[in-house]
């Protein structure tokens, strides 16, 4: 199976690059980035391939069964949509857009054309985290009632004023970039409960003005843009109800403590779970009169690997996986919900 990789940045060369490379039944014939220099890297790195910079190029051969849409959040629709209609399938990844009505463009086409899209909701892959769905849907915690989600960081904003900074491109900043993953974990565990209604605050606090950010380290650093934009949100909190658990959250890509807490509390009536994001979790219950937590221990596969290795399967079998934009386009009208209450301060109901 022939696919092409449009985008030839930092989530193609750690996640889906190397991935495809080791499915036996995946070749990677193209990359494309718009910028030629990344393009070329990779087919002279890899050792395959062909570099271009126009994606139409990749979705107009016969021989391409499938993409990864690895580019900025806003090109996510246009290419995807594009490649659909040339009758090829799609990875892209998260967010499926910058917007809720992106996404639903983007959820139309793929059922105009019956293409597989899939959203980069890689956790929906991760090893722990479907043991956690295993233990909900199993009862061990009983009535899961509410969830709490944290994804905090002392400062951490990346690429200040650059693309993940500006919200024509990126839709949105701590949110979108990485609650994004926190609420699609919530939602997945929990069997994709419908959201009701939704009341949240997002800050632009930290990053402006940007040359008075004082910051350690960063992430993409070599896209940081001083005399570029910053008006995205470093930091968001509240409340979402739905037809399963009540969820409370609060995230930020800066704060002025000097902790990173990032994890997930499922908390159910028989017992409660502690998911530290990126590895394992924590059980707690109470038997017999005692109270008892354990950690569990299970042999783990990359979960990027686990969500390339599904999608060339899907693209052969056309099974329907748990990232279909079809299930994932929820996640999308939470994000969506919690930016509009946040603009009109009041309570978004659905």
């Amino acid at each position: 199976m022939k696919v092409g990789i449009i985008g030839c940045g930092t989530i193609a060369n750690s996640a889906h690059i190397p991935n495809y490379l080791q499915n036996p039944d995946a070749e990677i014939k193209y990359f494309c980035d718009i910028i030629p220099e990344k393009a070329e890297e990779c087919v002279k790195k890899y050792g395959c391939g062909i570099a271009v910079t126009d994606y139409h190029d990749v979705i107009n051969d016969p021989e391409v069964a499938a993409v990864s849409v690895c580019t900025p959040n806003r090109m996510h629709p246009q290419i995807a949509i594009d490649a659909m209609r040339a009758g090829k399938d799609v990875l892209c990844e998260k967010p499926s857009a910058r917007t809720l009505k992106e996404a639903e463009e983007m959820l139309k086409v793929h059922r105009e054309t019956g293409r597989i899209l899939n959203i980069g909701v890689v956790n929906r892959f991760n090893d722990y985290v479907n043991l956690i769905k295993k233990y909900i849907d199993e009862g061990k915690l009983g009535e899961v009632y509410h969830v709490y989600v944290s994804f905090r960081a002392h400062r951490s904003i990346p690429g200040l004023g650059g693309a993940f900074t500006t919200k024509e491109i990126a839709g949105g900043g701590a949110l979108i970039d990485w609650g994004v993953h926190f609420f699609d974990i919530v939602m997945y565990c929990c069997s994709d409960p419908k959201p009701l209604t939704v009341t949240g605050e997002a800050f632009c606090k930290l990053g402006t003005p940007m040359d008075k950010y004082t910051y350690l380290k960063m992430w993409s650093e070599n896209t940081k843009d001083l005399n570029g934009t910053y008006d995205v949100d470093d930091s968001v909190t509240g409340m979402i109800r739905t037809e399963g658990p009540v969820i409370t959250f609060n995230g930020a890509w800066a704060q002025n403590i000097n902790e990173a807490e990032m994890y997930i509390d499922f908390m159910g009536d028989k017992g409660g779970i502690r998911l530290s994001y990126g590895g394992s979790f924590k059980y707690y219950t109470a038997e017999d009169g005692e109270l008892i937590s354990y950690t569990p221990e299970i042999r783990t596969r990359n979960h990027f690997s686990n969500e390339i290795d599904a999608f060339v399967k899907d693209v052969q079998t056309r099974e329907k996986l748990p990232s279909s934009i079809e299930t994932v386009i929820l996640t999308q009208q939470i994000l969506q919900a919690i930016y509009d209450s946040s603009e009109k301060h009041q309570e978004i109901r659905l």
